[in-house]
């Protein structure tokens, strides 16, 4: 029986979540369901097909859908919202949100039956976000606290294992599943022909100029490498980007494109992929490159990496902030890299199980 599904999320910025969610609707929709993308804000980088339905709650409006007060009115504004939608299109079976926002605001409404998305490390965006100040703390956590009482859903099992241990939340339950992949499109788009790749050999670093992915790490790698290959970085600022190249002495290394809608030619034709990052939820950019059949390095970090290269992969991973070691592990990928035929993820990723994953909870 075809399921009405609500996808609930922040916007459509370029970033791994909203990149995952998108395909788990074009995969809900390829299964004979119908889902529905409910936006919060009209703003983002990536294309919605045609015929995926999506509703943008602040449609060209720029307030806050976090403030410190008056959060019950907007919450209540936001279920308004919610049930205009579903005297057009139906009633929901079920609400999947996504990030912070969202799940705040899900919380407070009191929307059901819905399950909570959690995309990254808790606690190290808790840390993160004390050092940006008491407001900024206080947003985060408040957001993190929404998640008590609710059923979960975490892209990886080190997420899940953090909730236990964190303490922070209590949820009624907590189910991993991995980010779906469109596995046949990622090879096909990787065939494309795109403008402006490089005519020479190079590595790639995919992922949005942000402290967590700590490029001054990679940068400071760059220096001790062996290789002179350049490095891509497919990021959404590229004026930063280029300003702490140049003060790590590796701007004449670097390559800036910018943020790519269809990253996977560049990492097709890639050497090899680096994440230099201090936490990540799952690591989509890893399993990406091992689709393409491009090798990957990667820190050590809380979570994913580890769930993700396992086996004769897990010799490539290593300590975080560690430039050295990093340094180390891309010269040694760059000379000899075992044979990627045989991926245990890519079994776990393909994104019509993944759906059937996310469906089944509606029977549970």
């Amino acid at each position: 029986m075809s399921k009405r599904i609500a996808i609930v999320i922040d916007s459509l910025a370029g970033g791994g979540a909203e990149r995952s969610m998108l395909t788990l609707a074009v995969a809900m929709q390829n299964l004979g369901h119908q889902p529905y993308l409910l936006v919060l804000q009209e703003f983002g980088l990536y294309h919605v097909p045609a015929s995926l339905p999506v509703y943008y709650w602040q449609k060209g409006k720029h307030r806050s859908c976090d403030p410190i007060l008056g959060m019950e009115k907007l919450a209540q504004d936001f279920r308004n919202w919610i049930e205009r939608i579903q005297t057009e299109v139906g009633q929901f079976d079920a609400y999947y949100s996504n990030l912070d926002k969202s799940n705040l605001l899900m919380s407070r409404a009191q929307v059901t039956p819905s399950f909570y998305v959690v995309h990254n490390a808790i606690q190290e965006e808790l840390n993160k976000q004390k050092r940006m100040g008491p407001i900024k703390y206080y947003k985060m956590y408040r957001a993190k606290r929404a998640l008590d009482k609710k059923d979960l859903i975490t892209v990886s099992a080190g997420i899940a294992k953090e909730l236990e241990s964190c303490k922070l939340a209590s949820p009624n339950s907590v189910k991993t599943i991995y980010n779906p992949f469109d596995i046949a499109d990622i090879k096909l788009q990787s065939e494309q022909q795109v403008a402006g790749l490089p005519q020479t050999d190079y590595i790639i670093h995919v992922g949005r100029f942000a402290k967590q992915k700590r490029h001054d790490v990679l940068f400071r790698a760059l220096r001790h490498c062996q290789t002179s290959l350049p490095v891509v970085l497919l990021c959404n600022n590229i004026k930063k980007a280029r300003k702490m190249a140049k003060v790590y002495g590796v701007e004449d290394k670097v390559i800036l494109p910018g943020f790519q809608s269809n990253p996977y030619p560049w990492i097709k034709q890639a050497k090899l992929m680096v994440l230099s990052s201090d936490h990540e939820g799952l690591g989509n950019v890893l399993i990406e490159s091992l689709i393409c059949g491009t090798p990957v390095v990667s820190t050590d970090c809380p979570h994913g990496p580890r769930e993700i290269m396992t086996g004769f992969l897990s010799e490539f991973l290593v300590p975080c902030r560690d430039h050295k070691s990093l340094a180390k592990a891309i010269d040694k990928a760059l000379c000899s890299y075992p044979d990627l035929q045989s991926v245990e993820i890519l079994k776990q990723v393909d994104a019509s199980t993944v759906a059937k994953s996310y469906l089944k909870l509606i029977e549970l």
